[in-house]
């Protein structure tokens, strides 16, 4: 009875967070480790997949190298081989021959699978660490692929035509492909169909183990995507975007395969505040408080997103966003704290007059001056009288009646500086 690991968009030395937390880089490798750890050794399983993206970019340093070899070399000792494809991040730049996926399948820590110049699968030669698919002594045949882009549904159709001319599998075939299937998740571009994906059902694969999206999802008992190790963004949170990696069994040919979650990941906790026009700058900062004391045993070394909503009566510089920030995270102990002002202010009126009346010069100023003063939340009940006297001090100011000090200390007296 077979088991495997699937695992897919690692990203080993994603960067993103650097400015807010140097630190976070180093949670990928962590991550990568304890599912590893947890669900492959301690599992016993008798191979890993990674379906694509094991690093962040095809570029990396001698540090992000070495996690990848850390962990690696912890499966090769226990003797769990690894296959593996590129993904879009780790791929051959163009006009390059070779990767730091080549680079650790030469050194033995995995098979790189993935056909031949000419497109075709091969079988897995061990002296020249090539070859397009493998059959493992558990009875399994996976086949590898290559990131394919724009270009993946012609591919498709070609490496199915490839997997129906190889000499029978020895048991169940599993195929590793670096792509987003349509309809999993909002706003993605070039993603395939599920009528694309078939030709692969019907050359013989019986398990299609995808990468790039990085959620769990599955399709019919046969597409098979785990989602990202890590979370990638805030908004990859556990309870909007559930990934992890796929244990799996395979009885007779029945594949059952269950998301793990239950491993090392940072927490990452989003919040909504909702603001109204009533509300100040000092009692947003209030509410601000409150929402930490509420929830202060979730948040250390933590992720945290407080996003404000809403419409408001100030300015956004009024509440100091950046530094109010940084209190709020030294306040709260959290590893990032992510203050979002996504509110607006709150929408002027427009004249309501009959329909056809053109309404006087003085009475669009006023209102104005009324939808002004009506806008910030201080001033709102006076809004009315207040803009009557404004009115007043600008006929005296044209009329010449007064001089600029003393309308500057009347409007001193009837507009006060707000607290």
């Amino acid at each position: 009875m077979p088991r495997f690991l699937h695992v897919a968009d690692v990203h080993l030395g994603f960067n993103k967070y650097r400015q807010e937390n140097p630190a976070r880089t180093l949670d990928f490798f962590t991550a990568f480790n304890s599912s590893i750890e947890r669900y492959a050794l301690q599992a016993s399983v008798d191979f890993v997949v990674i379906a694509g993206d094991l690093f962040e970019e095809r570029l990396i340093t001698p540090g992000i190298l070495n996690q990848a070899e850390c962990v690696l070399e912890k499966l090769k000792d226990a003797d769990i081989p690894v296959l593996a494809i590129e993904g879009n991040h780790d791929n051959c730049p163009y006009g390059v021959k070779t990767n730091w996926l080549r680079y650790l399948c030469e050194r033995g820590y995995l098979h790189l699978l993935e056909p031949d110049d000419t497109g075709s699968l091969q079988p897995w030669d061990a002296e020249l660490a090539r070859g397009g698919y493998i059959d493992l002594p558990c009875g399994v045949r996976v086949i590898g692929s290559q990131w394919y882009g724009a270009s993946a549904p012609q591919a498709i159709k070609h490496l199915a035509s490839q997997i129906q001319t190889l000499p029978p599998a020895p048991g169940t075939t599993i195929m590793l492909f670096h792509h987003g299937l349509e309809g999993q998740i909002a706003r993605y571009q070039g993603a395939l169909r599920y009528d694309d994906l078939l030709p692969l059902r019907q050359a013989g694969v019986d398990y299609l183990a995808l990468g790039h999206i990085h959620r769990f999802y599955t399709v019919e008992n046969w597409i098979f995507n785990p989602g990202s190790v890590e979370a990638n963004s805030i908004a990859e949170n556990q309870e909007q975007t559930p990934r992890g990696v796929l244990l799996v069994t395979i009885d007779n040919g029945q594949i059952t395969a269950d998301l793990k979650r239950d491993y090392w990941q940072r927490s990452i906790h989003r919040y909504r505040l909702k603001l109204t026009p009533n509300d100040t700058a000092a009692n947003v900062k209030v509410k601000l408080q409150t929402l930490l004391e509420q929830h202060q045993s979730a948040l250390p070394e933590a992720i945290v997103e407080v996003r404000l909503e809403g419409n408001v009566g100030f300015e956004r510089s009024e509440l100091g966003v950046r530094s109010l920030q940084q209190q709020l995270q030294d306040q709260s102990g959290a590893f990032i704290f992510r203050l979002v002002f996504a509110a607006a202010p709150v929408n002027y009126q427009s004249y309501q007059g009959e329909l056809g009346e053109v309404p006087q010069r003085a009475t669009i100023e006023q209102q104005v001056f009324a939808d002004l003063l009506a806008s910030v939340a201080e001033y709102r009940e006076q809004a009315e009288p207040l803009a009557q006297e404004l009115m007043h001090l600008k006929a005296q100011l044209l009329d010449g009646s007064s001089s600029i000090d003393d309308l500057y200390d009347r409007l001193g007296s009837v507009i006060p500086p707000k607290a």
